[in-house]
């Protein structure tokens, strides 16, 4: 039996060193097939098709992407586990899952998943998924593999946050004394250095250091009815919503056995040709 340890993963952006090139942006939009949403691109905003930006703030350049919480709030609160946490670090939707009641959206610290308004027959939620797959393959993330300067790398989430903290020791006057995801929210699996306060440059500085779910459920668990018959009714509405694509399913392929009959004996028999 292997029990090996899996080594959870993360990014380091370094904020000093970010030159505002875009490379990670347009890494991401190709990486993830995603259509363009600005003709600048340092004005963009996250969205259902923009999955990370670039934006200038305070004279620097910063990223905002999904923070790829250790504990995140957004899988906690989903009642039909459509968000999953992997052990390698990232946060990964699922949208075969998903029943689109955007409890994720509402419950993001950092306010990163996006729904897709524009689509009214299947929206999903969307939002970067840390590469999932090539971290599964033991690459690194696309956006820190394009990084020209170093800005964003890949690695060990501990050994990103020892190197961070060693960065702040040799140089004291260039940093923030923080490695910013290290404890906030129960840390997260992207980590952040800056030379100025964090929140000039957008980031929450009021977030608590424990984990959300867990004071999530010390709320729920104190209103086992409230939760039990919440529980039930949204698991209700999920049920509906399957079986009416199901339901759909089916009296499409019975219209599409009907027309396929109807053809059939609209065809004269080849057997009756040449008789009398």
């Amino acid at each position: 039996m292997d029990t090996q340890k899996v080594t959870k993963k993360a990014l380091l952006f370094d904020s000093t060193l970010c030159i505002g090139c875009g490379a990670c942006y347009g890494a991401c939009k190709e990486r993830n097939k995603l259509p363009k949403t600005a003709d600048n691109f340092l004005r963009d905003n996250l969205s259902a098709d923009t999955f990370t930006v670039v934006n200038r703030r305070n004279n620097r350049y910063v990223r905002r992407m999904c923070m790829h919480c250790n504990e995140p709030t957004c899988v906690s609160v989903c009642p039909v586990g459509a968000l999953v946490k992997s052990e390698q670090g990232p946060v990964s939707y699922e949208a075969s899952k998903c029943m689109g009641c955007r409890y994720c959206v509402q419950a993001c610290p950092f306010s990163v998943p996006q729904y897709e308004w524009d689509d009214p027959i299947t929206p999903r939620v969307r939002k970067c998924d840390l590469c999932r797959d090539r971290v599964a393959a033991g690459l690194a993330t696309a956006c820190a593999t394009v990084c020209p300067t170093g800005a964003t790398k890949f690695g060990d989430r501990e050994e990103l946050i020892a190197e961070a903290e060693t960065r702040i020791r040799n140089n004291p006057a260039r940093y923030v004394n923080h490695v910013y995801g290290a404890t906030e929210v129960g840390g997260t699996s992207v980590l952040l250095l800056s030379d100025v306060p964090f929140e000039s440059l957008g980031y929450r500085t009021d977030l608590q250091q424990q984990p959300l779910p867990h004071l999530t459920w010390n709320v729920l668990h104190k209103l086992p009815t409230v939760v039990s018959v919440g529980g039930v009714l949204m698991s209700g509405i999920w049920w509906i919503t399957k079986r009416r694509e199901e339901v759909k399913k089916a009296e499409e392929e019975n219209h599409r056995q009907q027309e396929s009959s109807a053809l059939q004996d609209k065809t004269p028999s080849p057997s009756g040709r040449g008789l009398g």
